[in-house]
């Protein structure tokens, strides 16, 4: 649990880089070294740029291939529908997400579209580490938000 907790300090990390980006951040973990990193990029006119989409995008051009077999991505907030789908079209190992997203969470919280036994590849999921965390930093976020919207 110690070696997934300071994965996720690093997606938490990478959460962080950007202001303006709701604050989710991925790292894609392949032979225990981080391979690929992302933060949400959809503020900059990309609205598929998911911090998990891109970090898994930059895993498959390091391994010089479109499968993350031997990968776990590790994520702040739990993957929505198309990063949930994109987690098994790439084939990736393993996801572990720190908050549960109950509006829109596709690895277990809305739905599981990882375990889905219609799909040939299924994804071990994990959710809940570092959760208060990850949770706090989206909530100051949003909070942050809406204050300067009133003034």
């Amino acid at each position: 649990m110690l070696q997934a907790e300071a994965y996720m300090r690093e997606a938490l990390r990478e959460a962080a880089l950007d202001e303006n980006e709701v604050p989710v951040g991925a790292v894609v973990v392949y032979d225990g070294k981080i391979i690929a990193r992302a933060h949400n990029e959809r503020e900059s006119g990309h609205p598929f740029a998911h911090a998990e989409m891109l970090a898994m995008e930059r895993a498959c051009r390091v391994l010089g291939n479109r499968r993350l077999h031997g990968c776990t991505l590790y994520v702040t907030l739990e993957p929505c529908p198309m990063c949930a789908g994109a987690l098994v079209m790439a084939e990736t190992d393993a996801c572990v997400f720190g908050a549960y997203d109950p509006r829109q969470g596709c690895c277990g919280s809305v739905y599981t579209l990882p375990q889905d036994p219609a799909f040939f590849h299924r994804v071990r999921c994990a959710g809940g580490v570092l959760e208060g965390e990850c949770r706090d930093l989206l909530s100051r976020f949003f909070k942050d938000r809406r204050s300067s919207m009133t003034v």
